[in-house]
């Protein structure tokens, strides 16, 4: 059966690669593939069982779009798509989002130099033969340079970035588990402890039926190629270039799997040792006597760390970074979970321009997901494209106090989202400024200034006492632009000494301030963080468990997150701040 979620995978893939084939981030036919993919993902009914004409009747869906969805719907194919993935294969679309690329500067390459991965990129920058090539020169080398070693691109181990390794996971087990016989299914390995990028994919099934499980899986659409496929264990390759292993086990053997594929494998290690101790053995199907082979525990992992000792350990601290001794002593941190959010802080509305919904219906969506405060952050005016003039701030402004009324629940605030000048100046006066609610602060442009240079313009920023927390803090998108660098240290002393919270941003690719940051902030009391959506349309207001999952692998503690906190408290602390 074809899935809204599988048709909406393949527009998105569609769109991307035609957004390749026709040399422009900004392709009407890719954007209009991105609108339908929109469509698909959240249509209530089973897009595959519509006619070319119904389908035509939804938003974004043209003409050429509902011909594809029927196309694949009858025969599990998209002749279009198949024939850019010959021409562009995952190895070149990664070459692709190499900051200072793009889809013509790639081709280009691959023209002329035979570059057709990240790898070969770097062979030819070490080369010094990117230089040589119309449109480059010294200075576009050394750039590409700088970006390959920042994004870590010149090893041979090629890895994805979790926004796409996790769309494909979440795809693939809704079709997983719609299988007959399939008891349980989940995500392990790195994507579970939610790292940045993943080398591949590990599935883990539940299910007597192993061989049911495999027929469905090698049959999607999805599969580019299959590695290997048995009874217990399935590898895969999917159209965009990641690797997929899926380990079918019995249900009385979940625990213990799970524990073991999840990792990573120094927390196992440590784990072991602590079973030999017992006179136990510890391994993907049980923890058992070492002499008698009788399972101690296997069904659930809280049984076997009970066992061990140890209260259970999420698995986004499974790092063997202290969580072992941590745990020993009664000293896990009180980690945010799912629900202690009350806020969301960074959100906009179609009066930014890369906004998708209107005011009424964002807050509606808030309000319905038990909000109890939210800040409308649209972009101020120095962002060009996308920001709104000091006019249409105040008419906003006028619009939420008269709305407010309707959401009782929900104190609605008057916020903007900054944009942060190389030398540290923002939008508006500072009198204009200090009328808002609540200012979030951020780096949209000059990602190329010094360490020095982008330090200050943060800690100035950051000293402003209109700015109440500084959004996504080195402005990265993971696996395409490594962001700013700067003294991390310096900036947290500034955060600490005014009040200005970092934001924890919830988009999969940004998640940012990344975990280094979050664990460098942890040992001090003076730091505060916010978990912010920064949602630009109504669907993007739950991606809050994603910031949610990133302060835990930070270890950042549940109180120094000030949107956890009750309404009085956080609008105290807010005017406190202000007031400095």
């Amino acid at each position: 059966m074809v899935t809204n979620l599988e048709l909406a995978a393949l527009f998105g893939e569609l769109a991307a690669l035609t957004r390749i084939a026709d040399g422009s981030a900004q392709s009407f036919r890719a954007r209009a593939y991105e609108a339908a993919a929109k469509t698909l993902e959240g249509l209530p009914t089973g897009a595959a069982a519509l006619s070319e004409t119904e389908l035509r009747k939804l938003p974004g869906i043209g003409k050429a779009t509902a011909a594809k969805v029927r196309e694949y719907a009858d025969s599990g194919r998209i002749a279009k798509l198949e024939q850019l993935r010959e021409d562009y294969p995952p190895e070149f679309r990664a070459l692709v989002d190499v900051p200072g690329l793009g889809p013509k500067r790639a081709v280009l390459l691959r023209d002329a130099l035979g570059v057709g991965s990240t790898a070969d990129l770097a062979v030819a920058l070490e080369a010094e033969a990117v230089r040589e090539l119309p449109g480059f020169g010294e200075r576009t080398e050394a750039n590409l340079r700088r970006a390959v070693r920042r994004l870590g691109l010149s090893g041979k181990e090629r890895r994805t970035p979790i926004l796409v390794a996790m769309r494909e996971a979440e795809w693939l087990l809704a079709e997983v588990r719609a299988i007959p016989g399939v008891e349980a299914a989940a995500y392990c390995g790195s994507l579970r402890r939610f790292r940045d990028t993943v080398a591949d994919l590990d599935i883990l099934v539940g299910t007597d039926d192993s061989a049911a499980v495999t027929e469905r899986l090698v049959s999607l659409g999805w599969i580019r190629r299959v590695i290997v496929s048995g009874e217990t264990k399935t590898s895969v390759v999917s159209q965009s270039g990641l690797q997929v292993d899926v380990r079918m086990v019995s249900m009385p053997q979940w625990g213990a799997a799970i524990l073991y594929f999840t990792g990573s494998q120094a927390h196992n290690i440590r784990l072991r040792r602590l079973a030999i101790r017992r006179g136990w053995v510890l391994n993907e199907y049980a923890l058992a006597d070492a002499n008698t082979g009788e399972v101690v525990a296997a069904e659930a992992e809280e049984e076997i760390y009970a066992a061990l000792g140890l209260p259970w350990i999420p698995p986004t601290i499974r790092e063997d970074r202290g969580e072992i001794e941590a745990a020993q002593g009664g000293g896990l941190p009180d980690l945010v979970s799912d629900g202690d959010l009350r806020g969301d802080l960074h959100v906009h509305t179609d009066l930014s321009g890369d906004g998708d919904h209107s005011l009424e219906a964002m807050l509606d969506a808030a309000a319905g997901m038990g909000l109890e405060y939210i800040a409308i952050t649209d972009h101020a005016e120095n962002l060009v494209i996308n920001g709104a003039s000091r006019g249409e701030m105040l008419a906003q402004r006028r619009r939420i106090a008269a709305l407010q009324e309707n959401y009782p629940g929900m104190r609605v605030l008057h916020g903007v989202e900054l944009n942060i000048g190389p030398d540290g100046s923002l939008d508006y006066d500072r009198d204009f400024l200090m009328g808002y609610d609540w200012c979030v602060a951020s780096v949209h442009s000059h990602f190329d200034l010094t360490v020095a240079e982008q330090t200050v313009r943060l800690v100035e920023a950051v000293r402003h006492p209109a700015v109440n927390a500084v959004g996504h803090l080195i402005g990265r998108r993971i696996g395409r632009r490594p962001g700013i660098e700067v003294d991390v240290e310096a900036v947290l002393t500034a955060a600490g000494l005014t009040g200005t919270a970092i934001e924890i941003n919830s988009h999969l690719d940004r998640l940012d301030a990344p975990v280094e940051v979050l664990w460098q902030a942890r040992r001090r009391d003076d730091v505060r963080f916010v978990i912010s959506t920064d949602a630009h349309r109504t669907g993007e207001l739950a991606q809050s468990k994603w910031g949610i999952r990133q302060a835990r692998r930070g270890w950042v503690d549940k109180d120094k997150v000030a949107n956890t906190w009750p309404p009085d408290r956080f609008l105290a602390w807010v005017e406190d701040v202000r007031r400095g």
